[in-house]
């Protein structure tokens, strides 16, 4: 198996340069590893001690923030090494203040592994949720480093529970410990013999719940909004704003929509301005005469979890994709009902939303309408809200249950 796992990586590499002629999101895969290991040895401090947190995308990147900021708090001394493997995650954590330096994860192959990891010397290293390299985790276990798994999930359907699966089994048992988001993930290893796990949830809890304490006062939005009731739609994509341009040309409640695509090229840009009547974009916005129109067009990236904030209904896009939607918590944490397309079966907190009945999964835009209609009901619209609301704070606390793992084995010392 592991002779495939080989000619797979060799054959993503070239793949991912034929890619890069035509692909932005690829040729910046490739532009952020040119000289990785000579500028990494640049950044490195010989002697400060290092520990390295890998997240797959910006995501994960959000698992990952809690747990650093509560390390960074309770073992100053330390010093932080942040990787992504992909250009989305590199660019939202390129500026992150806690890190001390980040960077790509090299392409996983044994002779990058063994110069990263000797490199960086890690006294500790976190992988968060997924993205298991085998040849990295192969030398970190190697090496004798304590190496974690946080955020972790499974499912039935994964390479690790299928009689094909040995090489995934085997990068399971590389980690020291593996937290589990949920009873059925600690369940589905146990039945492979993995044991070195437990049940912690998942860090995005206390992630958003951070985001209520710092809610940004955004004069533009408020004079934007006046007395409307908004809908805010969050990480949209084309079959999302079709969906979206057609309620706002049925707009019988009168309300208004702020719209944050998940793609802000200019492209994209004037084809959502050709698709939906009196909108405007926000870096074009101006107090004095936004709240004339009735769609706001966010052409930034950073403000969308604080626009959720002046919801009165939130949509999160993504749900027609084959990858999913997007974070919903983030929303949902402000108190808000929560709207998203068919694909969330794999989003625990989406199912588990639907379940408590503060969130809705719609297909078409009749159904859509139907449920913006319904939840203009005031009740209906408290009622949802609180119910989010509660299933975040219920569901918070992953953060310190990885934290005392940390302090009670020793892994770090003040």
């Amino acid at each position: 198996m592991l002779f495939f796992y080989n000619i797979f990586i060799y054959l993503y590499k070239i793949a991912i340069k034929i890619a890069a002629i035509s692909n932005h999101k690829a040729a910046e895969w490739i532009k952020g590893r040119k000289n990785l290991f000579e500028n990494l040895k640049e950044k490195l401090d010989e002697s400060s001690s290092y520990i390295w947190i890998h997240s797959a995308s910006a995501g994960e990147f959000e698992q990952a923030k809690p747990l650093i900021e509560a390390i960074k708090k309770k073992y100053p001394l330390y010093k932080i090494v942040i990787s992504f493997f992909s250009p989305s995650g590199y660019e939202a954590g390129k500026k992150y203040k806690h890190a001390d330096i980040i960077c790509y994860l090299p392409l996983d192959t044994a002779s990058n592994a063994k110069e990263f990891v000797q490199l960086v010397n890690p006294i500790l290293v976190i992988f968060v949720k997924y993205d298991y390299w085998y040849h990295h985790l192969k030398k970190i276990n190697k090496n004798k480093i304590p190496l974690l798994l946080i955020s972790s999930i499974y499912r039935e359907n994964q390479p690790f529970f299928q009689f094909y699966g040995k090489l995934h089994k085997k990068m399971l048992h590389f980690f020291n410990w593996i937290f589990v988001q949920d009873e059925t993930s600690l369940q589905l290893l146990q039945k492979i013999k993995i044991f070195h796990a437990s049940k912690s949830g998942d860090t995005r809890f206390d992630r958003v719940d951070t985001i209520l304490d710092q809610k940004l006062s955004m004069p533009l939005l408020e004079n934007f909004a006046g007395n409307k009731k908004i809908i805010v739609a969050g990480s949209s994509w084309p079959e999302d704003e079709q969906l979206l341009s057609e309620i706002m040309r049925d707009n019988v409640h009168d309300f208004k929509l702020i719209l944050a695509p998940h793609e802000i090229t200019s492209h994209h840009l004037k084809s959502i301005l050709s698709n939906f009547t009196n909108a405007i974009k926000y870096s074009e916005a101006r107090d004095n005469d936004i709240s004339a129109y009735s769609t706001l067009i966010i052409d930034n990236v950073g403000m969308l979890s604080h626009l959720y904030s002046y919801s009165t209904i939130t949509y999160i896009g993504g749900g027609f994709n084959k990858s999913g939607i997007h974070n919903t918590l983030e929303a949902a944490v402000w108190g808000k009902p929560v709207l998203f397309g068919p694909n969330y079966e794999k989003f625990k907190e989406a199912r588990d939303l639907i379940a408590v009945g503060a969130a809705f999964s719609i297909s078409t835009a009749a159904e859509l309408k139907q449920k913006v209609h319904s939840l203009m009901d005031e009740n209906k619209l408290i009622t949802t809200g609180k119910t989010a609301y509660q299933y975040i704070q219920t569901n918070k606390g992953a953060t310190g249950f990885i934290l005392n793992y940390i302090q009670e084995n020793r892994l770090l010392t003040n």
